[in-house]
């Protein structure tokens, strides 16, 4: 594990916008805006064989042509990768990139219309993509953009009942997407959901969560079902309230609570069926970044603790593995991290596997269809974003895609 010790430095700013890394100080107003990237991948992998023992290298493999941080990336249909948005220094950003794992390298695409950060990016059964809300250029945005993958374009598909930023986007069975929560023009934290229909471009408001909150996270069940847990509200208190959302009635109800509250965890639906929830933060009761891990059994609506992770962590990536093992790289402990950690679900520990070539928290981990794990962009020691990206590969994978 590496770990570089950083003065990290919060910036104020009149919008309640961004700061590069924030630990105490800063989440009494600005920091309550930043999420991890909801970035949770793999959710639709078929299972392929029970966990066992692996390892992971790490290896550069190009850089984007623009440094961010809290970009959002989507595995397309044809393979490729697409990294859009996010921000340098306190600058939204419109740019979106591909990275085309056959050649290992990067390329421009079409810009977004409307430059966003804090947004979602969700790939649609019609292999477009998704993104929706986030703060533009001056404040929180209403605005959903598709991106066209056979021209490389971009187009606005309505417009959100309400602005909103560091929101859930659940993909549910029937192709809709359920928008939930997240913080509004004034940084309240919002209670409402809204679903949009690709069909007609359609949005349409579905009730009230039961708890209001923003960096939370959410997956889809097995059942059809949305499960949405943790965040904090504009005050910065952490929440371990956790409920569901049912396509079938547009509703939404109380589930089991995690055992302790956290903001901006990782949640990754794991193929047995259980749902992993590992760190984040919670500093209401003091617990800082939290090494914690639990997991929530959607048959009795239930949360119980699992192995903890080696350290308090927050902005790194989650991301489920083919034989069902998790991949948990960088974030931000009491100092930036480059290690990567792998939970196995059979056993409920977690071990350490290779370290990162570069040092990084809010940025992208993308599961290639050859298995590797594509690793993109983020922050580095002292907040510079950065360009470069590198692959994490099987100790038994050729390093050839």
């Amino acid at each position: 594990m590496i770990l570089l010790a950083e003065n990290i430095e919060t910036h104020s700013m009149k919008t309640l916008h961004y700061p590069i890394a924030g630990l105490r100080p800063a989440f009494q107003s600005v920091a309550t805006r930043i999420a991890i990237p909801s970035l949770i991948v793999g959710a639709a992998l078929a299972f392929v064989q029970p966990c066992a023992a692996i390892s992971f290298q790490f290896a550069q493999t190009g850089s984007l042509a623009v440094a961010r941080d809290g970009a959002k990336a989507v595995l397309l249909h044809n393979g490729k990768v697409l990294v859009v948005g996010g921000k340098v220094g306190f600058t939204s950003l419109a740019d979106a990139e591909l990275y085309d794992p056959a050649t290992e390298t990067w390329s421009t695409t079409g810009s977004l219309i409307v430059p966003t950060q804090g947004h979602t990016a969700t790939l649609l059964l019609n292999g477009k993509v998704l993104v929706v809300g986030g703060f533009g250029t001056s404040t929180v945005l209403n605005t959903a953009q598709l991106y066209d993958p056979a021209t490389g374009a971009w187009s606005i598909t309505g417009s959100l009942a309400k602005a909103r930023d560091f929101h859930t986007a659940t993909l549910l069975t029937d192709g809709k997407v359920l928008v939930a929560a997240g913080f509004n023009e004034i940084s309240v934290d919002m209670g409402s959901a809204e679903l949009y229909d690709p069909a007609t471009g359609i949005w349409t408001t579905v009730g009230r969560l039961t708890h209001p909150r923003a960096n939370h996270v959410a997956t889809l069940l097995p059942d059809g079902k949305v499960l949405v847990a943790g965040g904090n509200n504009a005050a910065s208190k952490e929440f371990a309230t956790a409920e569901l959302y049912d396509p079938a009635t547009a509703t939404w109800s109380d589930t089991g609570s995690l055992t302790i509250a956290r903001s901006r965890p990782s949640m990754t639906s794991l193929l047995n069926g259980l749902v992993l929830v590992a760190g984040g933060q919670n500093f209401t009761s003091g617990g800082g970044n939290l090494d914690s891990a639990e997991l929530y059994d959607p048959a009795s609506g239930t949360c119980s603790r699992t192995g903890n992770l080696p350290l308090g962590l927050w902005g790194n990536t989650a991301t489920l593995l083919p034989n069902g093992a998790v991949l948990v790289t960088g974030g931000i402990s009491e100092a930036f991290v480059a290690n990567s950690e792998i939970y196995n679900p059979k056993r409920g520990t977690w071990k350490s596997t290779g370290n990162l070539t570069t040092v990084r928290f809010l940025h992208t981990a993308t599961l290639l269809r050859n298995g590797k794990v594509l690793i993109a962009a983020g922050a580095g020691p002292g907040g510079p974003e950065i360009a470069s990206a590198e692959l994490g590969i099987r100790a038994d994978q050729e390093r050839q895609p």
